[in-house]
């Protein structure tokens, strides 16, 4: 794909940003948004100059609106047009749930730069963002029940991971609007910053990742974290722990983590996230949609 109409995608010095860019409609979601920014993530996975992805959209009003209500040519909104006689059919599947997944597989962290009003489809996409920051004039809303739906984008398995069941359960039968301090006091978001200073307090971040941290670290780190945060047992998470430690100790970046600590300079990490995870990654079976 490559060629974005909807979102736009810039890599410089170790940091890509995605911008949702349809300032027409503050940035409200569609299927070729959809599209692109999957395929945006395609190509910072496989670019190892990439170190960290800030996601931030167009403008100083809307992150992105939800989804777009009155989409171009008209048409059903919410979901496929199309009628099946099987809920397993492909084109049952939510958008912004294909979107949420492939962001939970990212191999690059994901910072979230939230610079306006984020409803819908706008909230639900952030909650896969490992980090996510706003702008003082950021609004949220999780409004499914007031649109007569209910929560999509796999955000009933992310939000209370997140928030914690009372927040997620209110925000979601509520369907009401509330602002960046209250975002910030329940956990949504990690800061709060003026708007002009928002993109730089995510670049910082994302400055941080790329500067001082090993590209496979990380990527096993962001896998290990989702994945095994939920597990039944504490043995689930050592077994990975034990095979992790076990060989990238003997890796180039191990080596190089300690020399550069015991020669008081900045490291410069070898080893590349396309050529170099350990050999049992990944550990498990992605499951297909039935």
């Amino acid at each position: 794909m490559n060629a974005y109409t909807e979102i736009k995608l810039d890599i410089a010095d170790g940091i890509a940003t995605v911008t949702l860019h349809r300032p027409e409609k503050m940035n409200a979601f569609t299927r070729v948004m959809m599209a692109e920014f999957i395929d945006a993530l395609d190509v910072t996975d496989a670019d190892d100059s990439v170190r960290a992805v800030i996601v931030t959209g167009e403008g100083e009003r809307a992150f992105c609106a939800g989804a777009d209500l009155t989409p171009e040519g008209g048409g059903h909104v919410f979901s496929d047009p199309n009628p099946v006689d099987d809920l397993s059919d492909e084109r049952v599947r939510d958008g912004g749930g294909r979107l949420t997944l492939r962001l939970f597989n990212s191999k690059k962290p994901l910072i979230g730069a939230c610079n306006g009003v984020a409803v819908g489809v706008g909230a639900t996409m952030q909650l896969p963002f490992d980090i996510r920051l706003c702008s003082d004039n950021a609004r949220f809303g999780f409004v499914f029940a007031r649109r007569g739906i209910t929560p999509e984008a796999a955000s009933s398995w992310f939000l209370p991971r997140l928030v914690g069941m009372q927040a997620a359960l209110e925000w979601c039968m509520t369907g009401r609007i509330f602002g960046a301090a209250e975002a910030m006091d329940r956990g949504l978001v990690r800061s709060v910053h003026p708007q002009g200073e928002l993109m730089d307090a995510a670049i910082g971040i994302a400055r941080e990742i790329a500067d001082n941290t090993s590209a496979v670290s990380v990527a096993m780190t962001r896998a290990m974290l989702w994945r095994l945060g939920g597990g039944g047992h504490p043995m689930d998470a050592h077994r990975i722990d034990s095979r992790a430690i076990y060989r990238l100790s003997r890796s180039a970046d191990a080596k190089e983590g300690i020399a550069s600590f015991l020669e008081k300079r900045a490291p410069a990490y070898p080893d590349t996230v396309s050529a170099d995870m350990p050999d049992f990654y990944p550990w498990w079976e992605e499951p297909g949609y039935e």
